[in-house]
């Protein structure tokens, strides 16, 4: 089995020299940066199964670092590192499409498991077994293809999205336990993975308002579903 490629851009010497050490150690194949700049020039040159951002660095931060990639690459997993607690920054975040979010100082063991969980459920993704196109009223979902075609057209998804809907539309008119869909989908129900879901179910319910009759309701304190009205 190939080892898991992770393009680390860190500008703190110490602290790369020591992620870089340590992910080599634990099997991984860690690409050191040293600001937003090289690290977009390694992106460009290579494929990379994760990526870590440190998100204050010089030339090139890390959000807008992350923004670039998305671009390219929208299903590439991305950690950040900062040393602030900010909640403006943890939205911001979740916004670009953050799959984690770490504030310094950080035990490496508590890096190395939320490493190791983003993989299995980026791994598990592309070996779920699902229908090609789930329907629900005038929508279709070409999960395959990881896009929904609506009344106004065609709206592609990150994969996140992707997997929400299926969840959602292999169950319609169901409730969805919120547990159960953050662990599917994340890999557990942390409050990160709790907030990020939330962020995406409400870019879902902007495409879904092409239907009047298609909506997600919220069951609060059990989940959500997909409600298709006759």
């Amino acid at each position: 089995m190939s080892k898991a490629k992770l393009l680390v851009v860190e500008d703190d010497p110490n602290l790369g020299d020591i992620l870089q050490e340590y992910l080599s150690m634990k099997g991984y194949e860690p690409t050191l940066c040293r600001d937003g700049e090289e690290g977009w020039s390694k992106f460009k040159k290579d494929k990379y199964d994760l990526a870590i951002l440190d998100i204050m660095m010089p030339k090139k931060d890390g959000f807008t670092l992350g923004k670039e990639i998305k671009k390219v690459q929208e299903d590439l997993p991305i950690i950040y590192l900062t040393a602030k607690n900010l909640k403006d920054d943890i939205i911001e975040g979740l916004k670009i499409g953050a799959d984690d979010y770490i504030t310094k100082p950080f035990s490496m063991e508590e890096l190395l498991l939320r490493i190791a969980a983003i993989l299995r459920r980026t791994q598990k993704s592309t070996d779920v077994q699902a229908l090609k196109v789930y329907n629900f009223g005038s929508f279709e979902l070409h999960y395959d293809e990881q896009y929904i075609k609506g009344p106004s057209g065609d709206h592609k998804l990150t994969s996140k999205e992707n997997e929400l809907i299926r969840l959602l539309a292999s169950e319609v008119n169901k409730l969805v336990n919120r547990s159960h869909a953050l662990k599917q989908i994340w890999g557990d129900d942390s409050y990160f993975n709790a907030r990020s879901m939330d962020v995406y179910l409400s870019k879902i319910r902007k495409i879904l308002k092409e239907d009047p009759k298609v909506q997600i309701i919220t069951v609060h304190g059990e989940g959500f579903k997909l409600v298709v009205s006759e």
